[in-house]
């Protein structure tokens, strides 16, 4: 059997992982060995393992890295600790192929540190963009680290290929986590209410907004002209908290006060796959920054209100509203997604990241590839020379 080694860092991936890890997990071709690290690990980000053990994984490995610090010290130093701890799990196991995903610095250690273990790892998500995050260098260095690139869309397929990678180690999987939809019963505006304990009235506004980290010094101004705009607005707000970024204490200080002083507003660290869903399925808008916004949500029609430069890059759809960081324009962002004109031109909207079985693309491919020399040894392609 081969043996399939994936790294989940925390929430932010593990919803996308989902179907694969289930799929690799029936397959009597693959065996999963589910190494877990960053935030999954921190009790200040809800110790989001616990989940991961829930949905009846076995965590073969864990890998601590995280510092208690989210200065850019504190994360660079993260960054370091989280690549000797990897090197120090490599040297000690056997895998065929190291999963990844995404673009988080945690991933990034642990892709850096396959490197010279010659040891072939397959990337998902590569190709985009986010101009306004560090996440876009990351995404883009994993990418040339790895060996096998599953991509959402044919543009960032083409990107893949324009960073000098071989087309036949490219596919176009389109996003795994939109697989969930198929396979989730999501939950019901009452159940909703029952299970969180409070009321989940209409219009409801589900808002995520992490660290800008190429604006980071900017930080505490971001989040007060979102909670000045969220004020304005006069909505139910359920907030659910920012990843481990530069900053990212500011944010979740805000919004507990916030949330105190707000009777409609609630925040829950960490929702989950399927309550997330359930609570996009249910609420009138998203604001915020998360790639959540512009890739499952075309997916329930629901507007969304992006904010900044974190998500500028990404292919998006008619349900996109992008706005500045000010106040002003926030409000004006969530009054256009309530507008009923807006929510009835988007019945015929079409998720471009959803091209139907990604998971199964990937795990296919996974069991398919020939695992060799040709695989390890990486061709640059130059665009004159591309076939």
């Amino acid at each position: 059997m081969r043996t399939i080694g994936v790294v989940t860092v925390g929430r932010s991936d593990y919803g996308i992982y989902l179907p694969i890890l289930r799929r690799i997990k029936s397959s009597n071709d693959l065996r999963l060995h589910l190494i877990v690290s960053g935030m999954h690990l921190s009790p200040e980000f809800g110790r989001t393992i616990a989940e991961i053990e829930n949905d009846g994984f076995n965590i073969m490995d864990r890998v601590e890295m995280l510092l208690s610090s989210d200065s850019p010290e504190g994360i660079a130093k993260s960054i370091g600790l989280g690549t000797i701890g990897f090197s120090q799990l490599y040297a000690r196991i056997d895998l065929d192929v190291l999963l990844v995903l995404g673009d988080r610095f945690e991933m990034y250690a642990a892709v850096l540190a396959a490197l010279p273990f010659k040891l072939p790892v397959a990337h998902v998500h590569g190709g985009e963009i986010t101009y306004g995050a560090i996440d876009d260098a990351l995404r883009h260095s994993i990418t040339k680290l790895s060996h096998l690139h599953f991509v959402a869309t044919q543009e960032y397929a083409q990107r893949v290929e324009q960073l000098g990678e071989e087309k036949w180690r490219i596919m176009i999987s389109g996003a795994p986590s939109l697989d969930n939809q198929h396979s989730m019963n999501l939950l019901t505006r009452d159940e909703l209410s029952n299970k969180y304990g409070f009321s989940v009235d209409i219009p409801l506004l589900l808002v995520t907004f992490h660290p800008v980290t190429l604006e980071y010094e900017q930080t505490k101004w971001h989040i007060e002209e979102l909670l000045a705009a969220l004020d304005d607005a006069e909505m139910s707000v359920v907030f659910t908290m920012p990843n481990a970024d530069t900053n990212g204490r500011i944010i979740r200080r805000l919004i507990d006060d916030y949330v105190q002083d707000n009777a409609a507003a609630y925040v829950v660290d960490n929702l989950g796959t399927r309550d997330y869903f359930s609570f996009m399925n249910i609420a009138v808008a998203m604001v915020g920054n998360s790639s959540s916004g512009i890739i499952e949500s075309p997916s329930f029609k629901l507007p969304v209100v992006n904010i900044g430069t974190r998500q500028h890059g990404r292919v998006k759809c008619a349900n996109i509203i992008d706005v500045d960081y000010n106040r002003h324009d926030i409000i004006a962002g969530i009054s256009k997604a309530v507008d009923s004109g807006f929510i009835s031109g988007l019945d015929q909207l079409v998720n471009p990241y959803n091209r139907g079985g990604a998971s199964e693309i990937i795990v296919d491919r996974l069991q398919s590839v020939s695992i060799d020399e040709k695989l390890v040894m990486k061709r640059f392609v130059d665009i004159c020379h591309a076939t």
